[in-house]
């Protein structure tokens, strides 16, 4: 919206012009901006935006919560998600659907703030949304009973989960961390360690198990701004450079191609990124080898080295962590940003 420019008479005889210019969304085209604002008009589509503000659900969750059949409200999904307001992601016989990122995002979150928060529609969809996030944790738990998965394998290697996410958080700058990529991030405790610090957080992982807990994890957080989905690491569905800090957390020792998979985690890092692996450093420990099923018996400095510089990154960082087991923390950058600082001692 522009207003007219009026001219006024400043002392000296001097004419000055203003011309005010007021847009909310610069960036959007008038066509798309249009297209958002209809599709968010509408009574059951407005309530699925509420919801999926709140973090991803399937269409059976929302089926339930709102009480409507599942072709109508795949009809509605479909549109949002078409417009850009919402993105759906398939993970196995499911699909997940939560708030996009960028412009449409912003748009849904600026209507979202003006909803009322006492209207008794919205506010019995959170209600019976509570009842469903508490089942997803319960069915959840329920599975690894059933199947026995030992999904804390840091406990079993007498490797307190607590003391690694520690030491990730010392080797971190302080302050805002920007946006998260948890490459295995397994049931989400680091996700929800580091919440408060970023923007945005999304774990990857390759277990459908792991991911349910996850999920009830920061579900039960009420953390919006990080989500889960299923993916391979070697090759990740997302663009390039969309993360200022990458974490692989006892991932590596379990890859059949640890170079391939720093290539990836390369990929995703911003100019000025980090990447952060900790994982065992190199043993002989053959036991353990076969009992978890590691494909690699950890790893020395020099291997990290060769495989982030073969990755177009630097390993500037190598610190020993004191526990029951041998485990290394690195921390590389892209080649451009690194090499204008000196790199510290391996």
């Amino acid at each position: 919206m522009r207003k007219a420019a009026r001219p006024r008479r400043a002392g000296g005889g001097h004419v000055l012009r203003f011309d005010i210019k007021i847009c909310l969304y610069p960036d959007i085209p008038m066509q798309t901006l249009l297209a958002l604002l209809r599709a968010a008009a509408e009574p059951t589509r407005l309530r699925l935006l509420a919801l999926c503000a709140r973090g991803p659900f399937c269409v059976s969750e929302l089926t339930e919560i709102l009480g409507q059949s599942q072709p109508r409200l795949s009809r509605h999904l479909r549109l949002l998600c078409d417009c850009g307001l919402l993105v759906r992601t398939r993970e196995g016989a499911n699909a997940w659907f939560a708030l996009a990122e960028g412009a449409g995002a912003d748009l849904a979150h600026d209507i979202l703030a003006r909803l009322p928060e006492n209207d008794a529609e919205l506010a019995g969809d959170r209600r019976r949304a509570a009842r469903v996030l508490a089942e997803r944790a319960r069915a959840a738990s329920d599975e690894f009973r059933r199947q026995g998965v030992e999904w804390d394998e840091t406990g079993a290697l007498g490797l307190p989960a607590a003391a690694l996410e520690q030491a990730v958080v010392e080797a971190l700058p302080p302050g805002d961390l920007g946006r998260l990529l948890d490459i295995g991030t397994g049931t989400g405790r680091l996700l929800e360690h580091l919440a408060p610090r970023i923007s945005l957080g999304l774990g990857i992982d390759a277990s459908p198990a792991m991911l349910a807990l996850a999920r009830a994890r920061l579900a039960r957080k009420g953390l919006d701004h990080c989500r889960v989905r299923r993916a391979d690491m070697y090759r990740l569905p997302l663009g390039d450079g969309g993360f200022d800090l990458v974490v692989m957390q006892m991932v590596l020792h379990y890859a059949e191609d640890p170079a391939a998979a720093l290539g990836e985690a390369a990929r995703m890092l911003s100019a000025g990124g980090r990447l952060v692996i900790i994982d065992l450093a190199a043993h002989r420990r053959r036991d353990l080898v076969a009992r978890f099923a590691h494909r690699w018996p950890g790893f020395t400095d020099a291997a990290i080295t060769d495989w982030t510089r073969i990755a177009g990154l630097r390993l500037e960082e190598g610190r020993h962590l004191a526990l029951a087991l041998p485990v290394r923390l690195w921390i590389a950058r892209p080649q451009a940003e690194a090499a204008a600082e000196p790199a510290l001692a391996l």
